[in-house]
């Protein structure tokens, strides 16, 4: 393992990452805030620490290799979600121990929303900025942000691109160039966040509430700057154009490229996933509208509105509320949510879950099995957007659903045994793993009353979801570390 080139690239990002205190330190200078001390502190630390990592290796040119593009990519998560922590550690009030920082930090640089706050309003601003802007900067991933700029340090980095970018097919790329391909994914990824900005804006949030919401709107991530999130609002216009610019989160940032670049968009109406993605949507929420409209829970414009809204929220694994928790849902509703999470939204988006076309995969091959069944002797070719799926593709699916379904096994067992009862352990490890926030149970409106084993078990859900299981996993095996 080639340490030497691992560390600058740490040191690199840690420095890169040490500017996200900078605009809470504008915030807290705006409203006259005393929380502008622990940004500076913050800042000065973080930049300490990379310049350190970075300094003593600067003349190391060596390319980076596919091993150590994993273990960088879990290392800057693990790095940052600690350095992420600290504002959060050394603000007075509320009071937090370690392992509530870390988890908040991890949970926003995920873009899980899962939260141990209470109270979130009465924050100071700089505080509910930086919050937001920790899901912004996890969205689409800072790994992808320093793609850009290594090469220009002589150090390759497609591998640090191929384990960041969610999805079963990594190696497609939207420009020749991997820098090139970096920059399209930011500037789009700008592009989006202001135009959501300006939306909410438009539908009646102050500047402040609007900017921060686009954040975790676009970033797929779930915080808010109020307790009871979208619901404060209590305005149909914001509850639109949320559910607009999550499901344009939840699709492929490749095809919204496409259009871009082609100014067409008839690509979106041809891409299989996106037909998949929208279709199970709109099943799931004409069950969901219409079991709340005849259980008498809302009259049925707010069936609409809300049942639609939480569909979308959670099936995107954004974690948005418009009136009160899912879980005081009726019947079934609550459960047949959690588990549209497991499927998350399109591959090469920002949301978590298995994504779309993994679910489309299994759900054919398993078809396939069943016409074999019958025709023992017929060949069945899986195809997606009527093109054959090679047998490798298909090897890879079932791969990543089977350690998927055994990680969360494994992680529900741990939490069982931490404590927790069997409906928390259950909705938690499914909120964390998926990247989604809301939970049932104990866990219904803050995780704050969690043991700390629990919490350090979900904040490792949180990690093995948004790096796809295998990015992390891989670092466990004898084989990743034998020459």
């Amino acid at each position: 393992m080639q340490f030497q080139v691992i560390l600058p690239i740490l040191g690199i990002l840690l420095i890169l990452f040490s500017t996200s205190s900078l605009p809470p330190i504008v915030v807290a200078l705006l409203y006259q805030e005393q929380e502008m001390t622990i940004f500076i502190y913050t800042f000065l630390l973080t930049l300490m620490l990379g310049v350190l990592l970075w300094f003593p290796f600067r003349h190391i040119k060596d390319e980076l290799r596919t091993r150590e593009g994993f273990l960088v990519t879990a290392l800057l998560w693990i790095v940052l979600g600690a350095v992420g922590s600290l504002p959060f550690l050394l603000m007075e009030s509320p009071a937090l121990s370690i392992t509530d920082a870390l988890f908040e930090s991890m949970s926003g640089l995920t873009t899980t929303g899962a939260t141990i706050l209470t109270g979130i309003e009465h924050l100071p601003r700089s505080i509910l900025f930086y919050r937001q802007q920790l899901q912004w900067l996890g969205g689409m991933g800072i790994i992808v942000l320093a793609v850009a700029i290594l090469p220009m340090l002589g150090i390759g980095g497609m591998q640090l691109y191929r384990t960041e970018t969610p999805g079963p097919v990594k190696d497609s790329k939207l420009t020749p160039r991997i820098t090139e391909t970096a920059k399209a994914l930011w500037f789009l990824y700008l592009f989006l966040t202001a135009a959501c900005a300006l939306a909410y804006w438009l539908a009646g949030m102050n500047l402040f509430d609007a900017i921060c919401h686009s954040f975790t709107t676009i970033a797929i991530g779930g915080f808010s700057t109020y307790d009871a999130s979208m619901g404060h609002f209590n305005s149909p216009m914001i509850i639109s154009v949320a559910i607009f610019f999550m499901l344009i989160a939840g699709i492929n940032f490749a095809l919204h490229f496409t259009a871009w670049r082609n100014k067409l968009l008839t690509h979106y109406i041809q891409d299989p996933e996106v037909k998949w993605f929208l279709a199970i949507l709109g099943v799931v929420g004409a069950i969901t509208v219409t079991t709340l409209y005849l259980s008498d829970t809302y009259p049925l414009a707010k069936s609409f509105r809300y049942g639609l809204f939480e569909v979308v929220s959670v099936a995107t694994t954004t974690g948005y509320t418009s009136s009160y928790s899912f879980s005081a849902w009726p019947t079934f509703l609550p459960l047949l949510l959690f588990f549209t999470s497991f499927m998350g939204g399109c591959a090469g988006s920002t949301a978590g879950g298995m994504k779309v076309i993994r679910v489309v995969l299994i759900a054919k091959q398993g078809m396939r099995e069943l016409r074999r069944l019958v025709h023992p002797n017929a060949v069945f070719t899986i195809k997606i957007g009527g093109k054959p799926v090679s047998p490798r593709v298909g090897e890879a699916v079932w791969g990543f659903f089977a350690t998927y379904i055994l990680m969360f096994v494994l992680l529900f067992l741990a939490l069982l045994a931490a404590g927790l009862d069997f409906t928390t352990a259950f909705s938690t490890i499914a909120s964390c793993l998926n990247n989604l926030g809301p939970a049932l149970g104990e866990a219904a409106f803050s995780y704050q009353g969690l043991p700390d084993a629990a919490k350090w078990i979900l904040a490792f859900a949180m990690l093995l979801g948004r790096l796809e299981i295998f990015t992390l996993l891989v670092l466990f095996t004898p084989t990743f570390w034998r020459y």
